[in-house]
């Protein structure tokens, strides 16, 4: 009996470290929080590993950390002090990077490694909610520099195998992103692009790829992601998705604009 595959997702991992502060209303980024919270109660086992796909690092070519012991990287400004000294002392998984650096390299995808880097936001933040004791082993893999859609779907497909190796595929970003656009002004906006989105995800694995490929000429896209950094992630996830059907799991309004996040599998 083949092992069963564990999903791909997409997860919104919100603004810095909003999980971990006071809030304005109180409830802005709590429905985000819960749900992440409640996440891996969804799962059929606890992944053995995680590879996590961040919008937070960016590369000439994809690179895999292969830092055993990873400290954290606080890449986000203007919080309050308290925010700078969270801790999440997961460890890292070389052996899982060697296992990514040999599917990548069998697909003909060009790797690299890093040995110093520290879990940026886009990792921690999440990560110390879904799994708060740091207890599961994650190895980031980088984006891979000019942005290319296709190129981040392929690295998703290259690495399809460790869904059956209980290793769980999680892009972290935003499905809205436009820093100089949020309150209610861009409400509409986002509803459109998330409308657009969510439709997609739930395709026809057979139709999905092509129009997540082009989502550029989607209703609202530019406006809700200038830079597509915070959506490539998905690609990824979607890329090791393969066949599997996709679907929409969380949409909540933040901020005035909507979020929404994505399982596959």
């Amino acid at each position: 009996m083949l092992p069963a595959l564990a999903p791909t997702l997409y997860l919104p991992h919100g603004g810095g470290p909003c999980f971990f502060m006071d809030w304005e209303p109180a409830d802005t980024w709590k429905r985000m929080e819960d749900w992440l919270r409640a996440l891996p109660g969804t799962l059929d086992s606890k992944p053995d590993a995680i590879v996590m796909i961040s919008a937070h690092w960016e590369r000439p070519e994809f690179t895999v950390n292969i830092n055993p012991a990873p400290t954290l990287l606080f890449d986000y400004s203007g919080f309050p002090p308290h925010t700078y000294e969270l801790t999440y002392p997961a460890p890292g998984s070389p052996g899982l990077a060697a296992r990514v650096q040999e599917l990548l390299g069998r697909a003909g995808i060009a790797c690299q490694t890093e040995s110093k880097r520290g879990y940026d936001h886009g990792v921690f933040v999440p990560l110390k909610v879904m799994y708060p004791e740091a207890d599961v082993p994650i190895m980031q893999l980088s984006l891979k520099g000019g942005l290319d859609p296709a190129a981040h779907m392929e690295a998703g497909r290259a690495l399809a195998e460790l869904r059956q190796e209980n290793v769980l595929i999680l892009g972290s970003g935003m499905s809205y992103h436009n820093m100089r656009g949020f309150g209610s002004a861009y409400h509409q906006v986002s509803e459109e692009f998330d409308r657009w989105l969510s439709g997609t995800v739930s395709m026809d694995p057979s139709g999905r790829d092509g129009r997540l490929l082009d989502w550029q000429n989607a209703a609202a896209a530019r406006i809700a992601h200038p830079h597509p950094d915070h959506l490539l992630p998905l690609m990824v996830a979607a890329g090791a998705a393969g066949h599997s059907p996709g679907k929409c799991i969380f949409t909540d309004t933040v901020m005035g604009v909507v979020v929404s996040g994505y399982r596959f599998g």
